[in-house]
């Protein structure tokens, strides 16, 4: 189905149908010149009563064209019939019958065509010529099939290119609102990007603050070398915050840096990752039985170095100074096994130390992180129905976070 046009302004409606009219009267007055010039001449016989009529007509044939869009055929039929009595009202028939092409619904104009071709009849004989009739009446009924295909054409051609335009129209603004969709989806993945980036780093850092910090309020008996030395972690690791903050907020501001992008860190950085952690005091063990890491893709590998770092972040948000324990298992073709398990209480200082606020993003983040390359992320404390593991008999339950992430063969 065609696109409806675009409804134009009332000032072009106005001046559309008044050059219309005017035409059709230039038209009309035309052919009525030359009707009345063949009746002064003797060619054609026409009474002065006709010519009145005609002229009665013609001039009440103009309104009537102005209803054409309201009742397209009947206007037609209509000044088709004034047109047995009244020359002038061709120019407003003609307009009617391009009007009514313009819609190409062919039994319309078939109908039309009808009335058109016994109109021309009645006018010739109510208007005779005096010479030549049989070669007259021939000539005038081919020539009104002609006139009467010609201005079907110009309509038909009319309504096909109105179409047309409509259906370019149409689609630019299809394709305007699906670019506007896609630059909205875009924007929309890279600020989630974006978010999801920052939080995994800047908790990372955050975290350590926060847990050296809350030691440094617990811990009023530390010797001031020991207070100097976590003072100093809690210092670098602000300043390191800092500085990746100041990156990420850098690249926001300017979409096209000077400078390029620095890259994101992969499970080769896993090491650096777990001496920093223990540098900070946390203990982490690693079980690494991945012998072909290298051939880990880039994309699953930083995220796997991303889950890896959000757990041990939530370790230390939720049990500060416990143990870590961090496995990596898998091959080519069957995948990368990573799991993260920390003790739920509180190892060291009192459970009851103010630790970070809770966001409630890590683990969303990471489970999108799992599931934009193929993945599955699972969480929770061992023996509930997310970890699916039984607590260990006299010991405190344990959190687990597991990942597998799809490893190409």
């Amino acid at each position: 189905m065609p696109a409806a046009p675009a409804r134009p302004s009332r000032a072009r409606r106005v001046w559309g149908e008044t050059w219309r009219v005017l035409v059709a009267l230039l038209a009309g007055m035309t052919a009525l010149v030359f009707v009345a010039w063949e009746s002064d001449t003797g060619q054609r016989t026409m009474s002065d009563g006709l010519l009145a009529l005609d002229l009665l007509v013609g001039l009440a044939a103009l309104p009537v064209l102005l209803l054409r869009r309201r009742a397209p055929l009947t206007v037609a039929l209509v000044l088709t019939a004034a047109s047995a009595v009244s020359v002038l009202a061709i120019g407003a028939q003609a307009i009617a019958i391009i009007s009514l092409a313009t819609r190409r619904r062919w039994w319309q104009l078939a109908a039309v065509g009808v009335a058109f071709a016994a109109a021309s009849w009645v006018y010739e004989r109510t208007h005779p010529t005096t010479s030549q009739q049989d070669v007259d009446t021939w000539v005038g009924g081919l020539g009104s099939v002609l006139i009467f295909a010609l201005l079907v054409w110009i309509g038909a051609y009319i309504g096909l290119r109105r179409e047309h335009l409509a259906s370019l129209r149409e689609r630019a603004e299809t394709a305007e609102r699906e670019q506007a969709s896609r630059v909205a989806q875009a924007r929309t993945a890279e600020r989630t990007r974006i978010a999801r980036e920052m939080h995994d780093v800047l908790a990372h850092r955050i975290s350590l603050v926060a847990m050296h910090a809350g030691a440094l309020a617990y811990r009023t008996d530390l010797p001031p070398e020991k207070v100097a030395e976590t003072a100093a972690v809690v210092q670098e690791n602000a300043h390191a915050a800092l500085a990746e903050l100041r990156e990420v907020l850098g690249v926001l501001r300017d979409p096209a840096p000077a400078s390029p992008e620095p890259p994101q860190p992969t499970l080769a950085d896993l090491d650096e990752l777990l001496a920093e952690a223990r540098a900070s005091g946390v203990d982490v063990r690693l079980a690494d039985h991945v012998d072909r890491v290298d051939e880990l893709g880039e994309a699953v590998s930083r995220h796997a170095y991303r889950i890896v770092q959000e757990g041990m972040t939530n370790a230390r948000k939720h049990a500060p100074w416990a143990p870590v324990s961090v496995a990596l298992a898998g091959a080519p073709g069957d995948g990368l096994t990573i799991t993260v398990r920390n003790p739920v209480r509180t190892v060291g200082p009192d459970p009851e130390l103010p630790t970070a606020p809770e966001s409630g993003l890590g683990l969303v983040g990471l489970t999108e992180r799992a599931e934009l390359v193929g993945g599955r992320l699972s969480y929770g404390t061992t023996g509930d129905t997310t970890g699916g593991v039984a607590p260990r008999d006299g010991r405190a339950a344990d959190f687990l976070l597991e990942a597998w992430l799809p490893w190409a063969a």
